[in-house]
């Protein structure tokens, strides 16, 4: 199936979500051999299929476990330079579902590699400990520490992250 990235004369939209896996005040990030940062537990929304599906799909084949979707945690809209070898812009839409608890949720083991290649890990990162490490997205250093009611909506535009009340 096709990823949901489309190309544009500007540059390009890309239809994302992403897993919030929370253990023991941990969250399931991954990292990529070829990059210095962590980004989420996720992917690209396959054309034809909903986004939830897309997350539960995503969190398999990174994890080789089937979770359950406990709710849809944020909304990202994200804007950005890079991601393609043209260095063009990018819009993107991402979901963000938080996950429930399973059983065997400390075995995890990760065989997937990124797009470019590159074998990538999963890391139980400290949730009130987030600030010291280089994670995408950024607002998760904030919004896991402090979580709030309902579903949270940011925006990431010029270098600035803002919550859209």
């Amino acid at each position: 199936m096709t990823d949901i990235t489309l190309q544009a004369d500007d540059g390009y939209f890309n239809y994302r979500v992403g897993a919030v896996i929370i253990h023991e005040n941990h969250v399931l990030m991954v990292k990529n051999e070829n990059y210095p940062y962590y980004y989420s537990v996720g992917g690209r929304v396959h054309f034809g299929e909903t986004s939830d599906s897309a997350v539960l799909r995503e969190v398999y084949e990174e994890t080789k476990l089937r979770f359950e979707i406990d709710g849809l945690a944020f909304i990202h809209e994200n804007f950005f330079i890079g991601g393609f070898k043209d260095n063009k812009p990018f819009h993107e839409i991402a979901f963000f579902f938080l996950m429930k608890s399973h059983e065997h949720v400390t075995n995890i083991k990760c065989s997937s590699v990124g797009s470019d290649g590159g074998k990538e890990s999963l890391y139980w990162l400290p949730i009130d400990k987030l600030n010291d490490y280089p994670v995408y997205p950024e607002f998760f250093k904030y919004a896991l520490a402090n979580p709030s009611e309902g579903t949270g909506h940011f925006v990431t535009k010029d270098d600035r992250t803002y919550r859209v009340k």
